[in-house]
């Protein structure tokens, strides 16, 4: 009975991705592949250690090659990149709120779930109400928020305050707190009891396709 072939675990290394990724790059820029040597060039290591990689990287079924033809490798639709994910974002310069300024193309990536990598637990909450808007937190934004230990004045925090949720500024007063909404419209609030839920890092807007926010 012939022995079937083995497929690799799909994990891979810094060197197979960076291998990988050239070779997907090389494809849609040029429309073929690296040669071994020209990926040992690029990356200054000898073409034998290439080709340990790319043989590992058939393996685990993540690149296809044509038997005795030259720049024929092949990514498979298995193979995932982390360039590639869906929080990932082309990042394409500045631009400026009041006079136009000229927006250029560039290689770098906006990545989302990195920006807000932390640490410490992370959570979105939407908001709702306007008690916060001078703080450019609009009703219907996501709120980032921090689980984390210390609270310093002037965060913005999510609060249990007397039992109820709300989204204030943190100021600590001697032996009382004070919950400072961002709209002159409310006052502050001074709890009996309070407890720290988090505190917001960022926040996310989302715009519908006429430019209203959701």
């Amino acid at each position: 009975m012939p022995r079937r072939k083995t497929v690799e675990p799909r994990t891979l290394t810094p060197r197979q991705l960076q291998i990988l990724t050239m070779i997907r790059d090389g494809r849609r820029r040029n429309g073929y592949s690296p040669t071994l040597q020209e990926v040992a060039d690029q990356l200054d290591i000898s073409k034998i250690t290439v080709f340990e990689h790319v043989e590992a990287l058939v393996r685990k079924k993540l690149l296809t090659r044509s038997t005795h033809k030259a720049r024929s490798l092949e990514v498979t639709d298995l193979a995932e990149f982390p360039d590639e994910r869906p929080t990932m974002i082309p990042l394409v310069g500045r631009i400026a709120a009041g006079s136009p300024v000229e927006t250029l193309e560039t290689a770098d990536r906006l990545d989302i779930e990195d920006l807000f990598a932390s640490e410490h637990p992370r959570r979105a909450i939407r908001v709702t109400g306007d008690s916060m808007i001078d703080e450019h937190i609009c009703e219907g934004d996501f709120v980032i928020v921090e689980d984390r230990p210390s609270v310093r004045n002037g965060d913005i925090v999510v609060a249990l305050a007397d039992g109820d949720n709300t989204l204030k500024k943190f100021y600590r007063e001697g032996h009382r707190v004070r919950l400072q909404p961002a709209n002159g419209n409310y006052k502050p609030i001074y709890p009996r009891e309070v407890e720290i839920q988090g505190v917001v890092v960022g926040v996310v807007r989302q715009y519908t396709s006429k430019g209203r926010r959701r």
